[in-house]
């Protein structure tokens, strides 16, 4: 491939993906793009229960284009996978469901690891927020029901080498 060709194909990926920003693609092309989440950027995360280890995987969000992106406009989210949102460091982490259609359990972990708090089923869409009631490192969303499921609780364990252990 010569060097403008593959300077035009860059350029229409990001000009793609600028129209998928704007709204401007077709809905069957947005649906496409944004049903799941990006399985070549899956961890494993592990959260250590009273009944055991979970082990989930989870895309992570780590910047702020990332982070406030999240899983906005995702139609679906398979079981076990999820979004580890990393914010560097321990503070005060306000979010909400705006241009969500799926319900998450929201799990708010300090910089240790341990889970400080757990919002269960948000409400898709919502523009409430939900805070972590303290200072938290990162969140990990998964699909509603997974923490009542798998007895995820406050003082649980996550393993990921975001976290100091």
């Amino acid at each position: 491939m010569n060097g403008r060709s593959h300077f035009r194909t860059r350029t229409g990926s990001a000009f793609a993906l600028l129209l998928l920003v704007m709204g401007l693609l077709s809905p069957a092309a947005q649906a496409s793009a944004k049903e799941s989440l990006d399985t070549q950027k899956l961890q494993a995360v592990t959260v250590v229960t009273q009944n055991g280890n979970q082990t989930f995987t989870a895309e992570l969000a780590n910047t702020p284009a990332q982070r406030a992106r999240g899983l906005m406009f995702k139609t679906r989210l398979p079981e076990r996978q999820g979004m580890l949102f990393d914010f560097g460091r321990d503070q005060e982490i306000r979010m909400w469901m705006k241009n969500t259609p799926i319900p998450l359990d929201m799990i708010f972990i300090q910089s240790d690891g341990r889970i400080h708090r757990i919002e269960q089923n948000t409400k898709p869409e919502s523009l409430r927020v939900i805070s972590s009631n303290g200072p938290v490192r990162a969140v990990l969303e998964v699909r509603a029901g997974t923490s009542k499921k798998y007895g995820i609780a406050p003082g649980d364990r996550v393993v990921h080498p975001l976290f100091s252990q």
